[in-house]
């Protein structure tokens, strides 16, 4: 076995792509990166500046958080994270075609859409990321158990995306609640 046959034995493993063109891998990659790069573009343009910063709460003078989760740590989970995402996606879109493979693209899809939507509202709103947050914890959870019947390594892949987004539900909801305003009584 050559050199070339042993990186694409490789590669179709990884992908899930044995019996696929080539062009068929790539259009698959391109739409899977393609999705997953749009959502971290959307989070870094979103991203909090000195002009436009971080608010935690409606009020004039937003009360920081007692909780945060310092930027290296989300610069370090990130990556991997949308990497997994990535193969995953084009694991199922490399599946050979049936109505769960198509299910599963789709929630993958909306999986990408709610994950934009999340990384957009950003830290601005906290009640409109907590219902985003959570939408995308169902939306993967559901995705990894259609992809499960599809492509079990791809499912595989998903399960710590779903378990940041978990751990992000309950950090943001635990910030929601602490700014939430105080009932007066009279």
């Amino acid at each position: 076995m050559n050199a070339a046959e042993t990186a694409r034995g490789a590669l179709d493993s990884l992908a899930n792509s044995r019996g696929r063109s080539m062009r068929h891998l790539l259009i698959g990659l391109g739409l899977t990166a393609g999705a997953v790069v749009a959502s971290a573009i959307i989070g870094r343009l979103n991203a909090p500046t000195e002009a436009n910063p971080e608010a935690y709460s409606d009020y004039e003078e937003p009360e920081q958080p007692k909780i945060t989760v310092p930027r290296p740590v989300f610069a370090m989970l990130w990556p991997p994270l949308f990497l997994a995402l990535t193969l995953s996606g084009l694991r199922i879109w490399n599946a050979p075609k049936s109505a769960a493979r198509t299910q599963a693209l789709t929630l993958w899809g909306f999986v990408q859409a709610l994950n934009a939507a999340w990384m957009a509202v950003g830290p601005r709103r906290l009640g409109g990321g907590l219902a985003t947050a959570t939408a995308a914890l169902g939306t993967a959870g559901a995705y990894v158990w259609r992809a499960r019947q599809v492509d079990a390594p791809a499912a595989n892949m998903v399960a710590p995306y779903v378990g940041w987004i978990g751990f992000a539900n309950v950090l943001t909801e635990e910030l929601w609640r602490r700014n939430q305003p105080r009932p007066t009584l009279h």
